[in-house]
């Protein structure tokens, strides 16, 4: 980082930067509070490498930044280009299709900085959502109702994936009980809903 780029940091250069972000990746508040964090910590590094830096001045100046940063994500999350709740739907959305038990898709929203009760209404408990995820998560690891004819499949090893894959072992056995048609019938019913 130039010694000009670190000496213009101000609230509109992380408005910059947490506009870039969040038109690149999406995300949420916390998300984007980290990035200006990790912004402004580099900023402050790159003049504390400077000969004879003023130390407490400089941290006076990135308290002042972490501040602005805050009422950038705050006006941003006023505007609408901040939302956690739409993200959290997407993402959990996304993931569910994808394969992954509702277990596994809060794990992943309360990482990205959601909130318990935020992710849980993203990810409401639903027994038939649930059965699609595992039967999509069995589709690509081609075991139960999508297993190779050929394959010989070990039951407890495959309800251990399952297991560790944060799928109940009620509906690893379901998903596993499954028809290849019924499997496919419920996946494209589940696709169609999504959309």
């Amino acid at each position: 980082m130039t010694q000009a780029k670190t000496a213009r940091l101000d609230e509109a250069a992380l408005r910059e930067v947490a506009l870039d972000y969040t038109t690149r990746y999406g995300g949420t508040a916390a998300a984007v509070t980290r990035i200006l964090d990790r912004r402004i910590r580099r900023w402050a590094d790159a003049l504390l490498a400077a000969e004879e830096p003023d130390r407490e001045a400089i941290g006076a100046q990135a308290a002042a930044l972490r501040t602005a940063a805050a009422r950038v994500v705050a006006s941003l999350a006023a505007l609408g280009a901040v939302n956690d709740a739409a993200f959290a739907e997407s993402r959990a959305r996304r993931l569910r299709r994808a394969g992954r038990s509702r277990r596994a898709v809060l794990a992943h929203l309360g990482a990205k900085g959601v909130s318990g009760d935020l992710a849980a209404t993203a990810a409401p408990e639903d027994e038939a959502t649930e059965l699609a995820a595992a039967l999509a998560f069995a589709r690509r690891r081609r075991v139960g109702p999508f297993a190779r004819p050929e394959a010989a499949e070990d039951r407890l090893r495959t309800l251990t994936v399952f297991g560790r894959a944060g799928f109940s072992g009620a509906i690893a056995r379901r998903a596993l009980a499954c028809e290849p048609e019924e499997a496919e019938r419920i996946l494209r019913g589940e696709q169609r809903a999504a959309d």
